[in-house]
């Protein structure tokens, strides 16, 4: 038997023989993508005209029907199953990644011309044609922003922990995850509704103050943070409530000293999730800070512009609809900047979370 081993394991020699299945080589995914792609271009250029949307999907359906007809043969039906399955993921993924690339690749094409150290650091006070800047419309979107946050953050967070730590389910929970979930489809139009009526019950038709818009986002932003604050909560384990208890921790110390530093990583991505929501909400803030010209501090007095409504108002010449090149490039610069700023808050709660969240090694 031991004979036998040694013969199978050796032939001719040094030679050895594989006891697997025979496989495809690495590059057979790339060969056959190479091979199809090209067909699809002289198919493309004979029958197609040379649609470039049309050559793609023909080199898609080569692709797909050729490598695991390949693997069937060589491999077996089982790993060609599973190299039909990675193809049709990877294409879902492709499919999916194109409308951000496009819309990636198109304001950056068209608002990376409009940048310039004036547009950054001018308003448009006394700008009748060319020129001027966005300075105004940043601080009033970091302004207005800001106090949505310091609104709907502490009411978020500690609505989330009512539900998860205190309510265990009764009535009042109930009715709060209800209330949650109906304020969660809530149409943006609507909350800068609530905000100017409220706000002119106060001050009287016609108010348009920063802080308007501020409340008209925090309706929006409160939903999200306590959703995702509330399945944060939920992660931490229950070991670790019960291990405070048994020390004598009391709850509520045990809610601060263990269960939020623990979720703070989660809680700190929701927060930022909800402030990039609401960022680019242009209907309340049409409704409630109007339109500026000039550069305005002080949010309770007083409109204020943000990014989103100067986007909207360059790009539709004041509301004519009327296309002026000038107005609409700066209206794509001012895009580009609201994403930047978007994916510099992602960034930056990236590292927050990194920092604060529980250290796992020994």
């Amino acid at each position: 038997m031991t004979n036998l081993a040694k013969e199978s394991s050796t032939l001719g020699g040094d030679k050895h023989i594989s006891m697997t299945n025979p496989q495809l080589p690495r590059f057979a995914p790339l060969l056959v993508a190479v091979i199809a792609w090209g067909l699809a271009a002289l198919i493309g250029i004979i029958a197609l005209g040379g649609s470039i949307p049309g050559i793609v999907v023909v080199g898609w359906i080569i692709f797909v029907l050729a490598l695991p007809a390949w693997s069937r043969a060589i491999e077996g039906p089982r790993r060609s199953t599973d190299r039909l399955v990675t193809a049709l993921i990877w294409t879902t993924f492709a499919v999916a990644m194109l409308p951000l690339f496009a819309v990636l690749t198109t304001v950056v094409r068209r608002g990376a011309p409009a940048l310039s150290a004036e547009f950054f650091t001018y308003s448009m006070d006394g700008v009748l044609g060319e020129g001027g800047g966005i300075y105004h419309a940043i601080m009033g979107t970091l302004i207005v922003t800001g106090i949505a946050a310091l609104i709907s953050v502490p009411i978020g967070v500690l609505a989330a922990i009512y539900l998860v730590e205190y309510g265990k389910k009764n009535r009042l929970s109930q009715v709060l995850t209800f209330l949650v979930d109906v304020m969660t489809g809530i149409p943006s139009i609507v909350a800068g509704l609530f905000a100017l009526a409220v706000f002119t019950l106060l001050f009287g038709p016609g108010t348009r103050m920063g802080v308007a818009g501020s409340v008209a986002l925090s309706v929006l932003m409160i939903p999200i943070v306590v959703r995702s604050t509330e399945e944060m909560l939920k992660l931490v384990p229950d070991e670790l409530r019960e291990a405070s208890y048994a020390l004598g921790v009391s709850k509520w110390r045990t809610i601060v000293k263990v269960v939020l530093p623990t979720a703070l990583g989660g809680i700190v991505t929701g927060v930022t999730l909800s402030i990039a929501r609401v960022a680019g909400e242009t209907a309340p803030l049409l409704l409630t800070c109007g339109v500026l010209r000039v550069t305005n501090f002080n949010p309770f007095d007083g409109a204020m512009q943000t990014l989103p409504v100067f986007i909207f108002s360059q790009a539709t010449s004041g509301g004519l609809a009327r296309y002026v090149p000038f107005q609409v490039e700066r209206a794509w610069g001012a895009a580009l900047v609201l994403i930047i700023i978007v994916m510099a808050l992602n960034l930056l709660a990236r590292v927050i979370g990194s920092i604060f969240s529980p250290k796992t090694g020994r």
